[in-house]
């Protein structure tokens, strides 16, 4: 598979501009979003993974076999920034969400041993309400065992949403994460 690293965008001026259809991860710091990239790539380095919270502060682009977008954006949540950092940081996602006509599907990641908070409810809502397709993915399930796992996609279903499982350590979900992928990307 070939994934590139094509940008790291501040403003709505530096994203891609061919119109290759577009999957957006989103979810808070620390949720494991750069290492399921990694893991859905088969690349180690293709995103940086961090111990530290809130290090993706722009939204990055990488190309996936020159047919569409992986787009990480800043997680939420737990970056030690100042509130106008956030607030900037807020303004230049929803600009993303709103406005991108390539963008086909947003994934929202959830630790499955944290389940929702607040600002996930508030995403997912804000989603639904502009029309957006949303799949929301348990991840670390790795992290607990079965009765604990069972308890944690309880909790997300509670929501209203069928949650993905996934483990970056383990590969469970990739299967179907590309499954669900790559029927968004064909579908449009």
């Amino acid at each position: 598979m070939t994934a590139e690293f094509v940008v790291s965008a501040g403003n709505p001026e530096k994203f891609p501009s061919d119109g290759l259809p577009e999957i957006a991860f989103l979810g808070r710091s620390n949720v494991g979003k750069s290492s399921l990239l990694n893991v859905l790539t088969g690349q180690k380095r293709l995103a940086f993974t961090s111990s530290t919270p809130g290090r993706t502060q722009t939204i990055n682009f990488y190309r996936i076999e020159r047919a569409f977008y992986f787009v990480d954006l800043p997680g939420y949540g737990y970056a030690r920034v100042s509130r106008e950092r956030t607030r900037q940081w807020q303004e230049l996602i929803e600009e993303y969400l709103l406005k991108r006509e390539s963008l086909r599907l947003a994934c929202l990641i959830l630790d499955i041993r944290r389940g929702w908070m607040e600002a996930d409810l508030n995403l997912k809502q804000w989603l639904e309400e502009h029309g957006r397709e949303c799949l929301v993915i348990a991840t670390k399930t790795d992290k607990l065992n079965q009765t604990e796992q069972a308890r944690g996609l309880g909790a997300i279903r509670q929501e209203g949403a069928e949650p993905l499982p996934f483990s970056a350590r383990t590969g469970r979900g990739v299967r179907e994460l590309w499954q669900a992928i790559s029927t968004t990307v064909q579908l449009r």
